[in-house]
């Protein structure tokens, strides 16, 4: 089966005669939904369902559910869930606490995707933030040190295998120093590659086994001055590839935020040619997914192992659970804050 090495959006609740013609001609590997694209838990299923429809096989179907401000299913239907660093702020000085619920959040959120047919989410978020950084990553860390940041980025990733969920470790090499938002600019950081490696790489390094990555839209002055990492070479070979040793599939972050320059068929390409296994593209425009597309491979060699061995890892059957009784237990964790 001839694939796109790309996952791409759609604009809407339902597919349009356009976008499905698009997706039975393109075939991406897989398809990402945001908050545009939900609205009820049988209309996400149904898109869903149609989405797979066009390519004809149980592709990934990717979304942002971390909890706090990056939660595309919220309330009425969907529970609220805290950020990152809630988990990190519990139970004092309990680690194995800590440990354990957000292990279960994790688990949590796993059981609300699947139901709705999603089975990838992008988190844990592995980002180290750094005093005087923008609020990009902020919260959405689980802490401010290495220790914690890995421990509670491993239970979350176990949590979402658990429950029939692949995890997607981000933003690899790192976004905790970044000063810029890369949605809105391209951030530069200027440490040195030692603070890196002790740092920012040091949670990506832990968690090197997870089967999937998203790649960080910022510049390493230690080992790349002219490049983000998405589109470095030296990075991802030397760094990602190598000190960090992650061989699962690289996937780029969104390849329509605006740290990046470049039409977007000069986007993907490079990309590509920098080593990332596949490109995500986001906000569903046609006219930005037709350039995407352009410069997409076709999903082969060592990239479609990678995808396959990453699929790969999905659970057949999700670990027993009983959700109501796991609920009130990650309730009275938090005395009820995000019970609604």
């Amino acid at each position: 089966m001839t694939t796109a090495a790309c996952i791409l959006g759609c604009a809407g609740t339902a597919l349009t005669p356009e976008e499905i013609g698009f997706f039975r001609e393109v075939r991406p590997w897989g398809f990402v939904l945001f908050k545009r694209n939900v609205e009820s838990p049988a209309q996400v299923r149904a898109l869903t369902a149609a989405l797979r429809e066009t390519v004809g096989w149980h592709a990934p179907i990717l979304i942002d559910q971390e909890g706090g401000r990056v939660q595309r299913l919220g309330p009425p239907h969907w529970r609220k869930y805290p950020p990152g660093r809630a988990y990190g702020t519990l139970a004092g000085n309990d680690p194995l606490v800590r440990r354990e619920v957000t292990r279960l959040g994790a688990r949590l959120i796993a059981h609300d995707l699947l139901d709705l047919g999603i089975n990838v989410d992008c988190v844990p978020v592995l980002d180290v933030p750094q005093r005087g950084a923008h609020d990009i990553i902020g919260d959405r860390a689980y802490a401010d040190t290495v220790e914690e940041v890995a421990t509670l980025g491993r239970a979350a990733a176990e949590g979402l295998i658990a429950g029939g969920v692949l995890p997607i470790i981000k933003h690899i090499p790192g976004h905790g120093r970044a000063l810029a938002d890369s949605h809105e600019k391209l951030p530069v950081v200027d440490a040195e590659a030692d603070d890196l490696r002790a740092v920012d790489f040091a949670p990506f390094k832990v968690l090197s086994d997870m089967p999937m990555a998203m790649s960080a839209h910022v510049v390493f002055t230690a080992l790349d001055a002219k490049r983000p990492a998405t589109t470095s070479k030296t990075v991802i070979r030397d760094v990602i590839r190598g000190e960090i040793g992650f061989g699962g599939l690289l996937m780029t972050d969104d390849l329509s935020m605006k740290a990046l320059d470049g039409s977007y068929e000069q986007r993907a390409r490079a990309a590509h040619a920098a080593g990332c296994d596949m490109i995500l593209h986001c906000n569903g425009k046609m006219e930005e997914m037709t350039g995407v597309v352009a410069g997409t491979r076709t999903l082969s060699g060592a990239s479609r192992r990678r995808a396959e061995a990453a699929l790969a890892r999905l659970a057949k059957t999700p670990e027993p659970f009983d959700a109501a009784e796991a609920r009130a237990r990650f309730d009275a964790a938090f005395d009820g804050k995000f019970a609604a």
